[in-house]
C-alpha cells in the first residue's frame, strides 16, 4: 500500500474565533491510501494548541509508508495497533492514516462504513451550526445568514449572556454553548440558570480542562448536562468523566482516529455518558468519516465543511433537515480536482 499526501489550506467563510484562538484559514492534509485500484482518504488539520505541523505530521506518515509498503491489509483495528508506534507524540496523523484505512476497507467490502458496522441510519442525530465569537451584531449575521435547527455558540467572553439574548430574539432554535476553557466555576454554575431559561440544551468544556475540582462542583450544582471535550482526549480519559461530566465529546483527530473512538463510545455507554462526535475545522474528508458514526450517537458537531468557502472534497451533504450519504463506498470521499493545491 501506498501514502500519498495531499496539503491544502481551507478558506473559512468568517474569520472564526474561539476563547483561545482565531483564524481565517486552516492548513489540512489529507492523507490517501492507495492499494491498487483503490485509495482511502483521511484527513488531519494542523493545531498550534497541540504542536501539530505539517511537519511533524509528515515524519511519523514516512514512518508509516515504510512499513506498509508491502502490507496486506485484513482489519483497520489490527493495522491501527501495528502501526501506533509511529504515532506516540502525533494522534492528528494518525487519525488521517486511520480515516483513510477505514475508507479504504469499505471500498475493498463493497459497503458505505455504517453498513460495515451494522448501524442504520434510521435514527441520527442532527448537526448543529457553529457561530464564533464576534461582535453581538456580526454573531446575529450569521446566524441569519445560516437558518439552522441547533446552534452551537462560541462564549467565553465578558458578554456572554448578554449574547445568548440578542440571539434568542432572533431564532426559537435550540442553543448549545461552548466556553472553551474560558469560564470558572462560579461563572457556569450562575451561567447555567440563566442560559437554561433561554433555551440551551448543554454546557460544553466551561473550565479547564485540568480543573477536576471545579469540574466537580459545576457537575453537583449545575443546572444544565455538561459535555467534556478539553477534558477527553484518549481512551483512559473516558472513565475519569465520569461523575465530573454528564457526557463527553469525542474528536477523531485528538484521539487517533475512528479505530479508538469506537472504543471510547463503547466506555462511555458502560458508564451511562452521552455521546457527542465533534468536527475541528475541517473538509468533507474528515467529516464524512464522522457522518458513519453518528447512529451510535446523540449529538454529532460535523458542520466543518459549512463553515468554509473552498471544500475540497465530495462526501456526506450536510442539509438543514439530514445527512445525505454518499453513493460511493467507504467513508464515500472523492477529493475535488479543481482545488487540489
Amino acid at each position: 500500500m501506498q501514502i500519498i499526501l495531499h496539503p491544502y489550506t481551507l478558506q473559512l467563510r468568517h474569520y472564526f474565533k474561539i476563547a483561545r484562538d482565531e483564524r481565517s484559514e486552516q492548513p489540512t492534509l489529507i492523507v490517501e491510501l492507495r492499494d491498487g485500484d483503490l485509495s482511502g482518504f483521511g484527513e488531519a488539520t494542523t493545531n498550534p494548541y497541540y504542536g501539530i505541523s505539517y511537519d511533524n505530521m509528515r515524519t511519523c506518515l514516512q514512518k508509516a509508508a515504510d512499513y506498509l509498503l508491502d502490507y496486506q491489509l485484513f482489519t483497520p483495528e489490527r493495522l491501527w495497533e501495528e502501526t501506533k508506534y509511529f504515532f506516540l507524540n502525533n494522534p492528528f496523523a494518525q487519525c488521517a492514516l486511520d480515516e483513510a484505512v477505514w475508507d479504504l476497507y469499505g471500498r475493498k467490502k463493497k459497503q458505505p462504513l455504517y453498513q460495515v458496522w451494522g448501524l442504520d441510519l434510521a435514527t441520527m442525530p442532527q448537526t448543529n451550526y457553529t457561530i464564533g465569537i464576534d461582535t453581538v451584531e456580526n454573531m446575529v449575521k450569521k446566524l441569519q445568514e445560516m437558518p439552522w435547527d441547533l446552534y452551537k455558540i462560541k462564549l467565553g467572553t465578558e458578554d456572554d449572556l448578554l449574547i445568548i439574548r440578542e440571539l434568542r430574539k432572533h431564532t426559537s432554535a435550540v442553543f448549545r454553548v461552548d466556553a472553551n476553557c474560558g469560564w470558572t466555576p462560579e461563572q457556569t454554575i450562575k451561567n447555567s440558570f440563566e442560559l437554561k431559561k433561554l433555551g440551551v440544551e448543554f454546557i460544553e468544556q466551561p473550565l479547564r480542562a485540568d480543573n477536576w475540582e471545579g469540574m466537580k462542583e459545576v457537575y453537583q450544582h449545575s443546572e444544565l448536562p455538561l459535555i467534556a471535550d478539553e477534558s477527553c482526549i484518549v481512551e483512559t480519559d473516558v472513565e475519569q468523566c465520569a461523575g465530573y461530566f454528564h457526557g463527553i465529546n469525542i474528536k477523531l483527530m485528538k484521539c487517533g482516529g475512528i479505530t479508538p473512538a469506537r472504543r471510547m463510545i463503547e466506555k462511555a455507554r458502560q458508564l451511562g455518558l452521552k455521546l457527542m462526535v465533534g468536527c475541528m475545522t475541517e473538509s468533507t474528508v474528515g467529516v464524512s468519516a464522522i457522518a458513519h458514526l453518528a447512529p451510535l450517537l446523540d449529538y454529532v458537531d460535523m458542520d466543518g465543511p459549512l463553515l468554509l468557502s473552498n471544500d475540497i472534497a465530495s462526501g456526506v451533504q450536510i442539509k438543514r433537515e439530514k445527512l445525505v450519504f454518499a453513493t460511493e463506498n467507504g467513508t464515500g470521499v472523492q477529493l475535488l480536482e479543481a482545488t487540489n493545491n
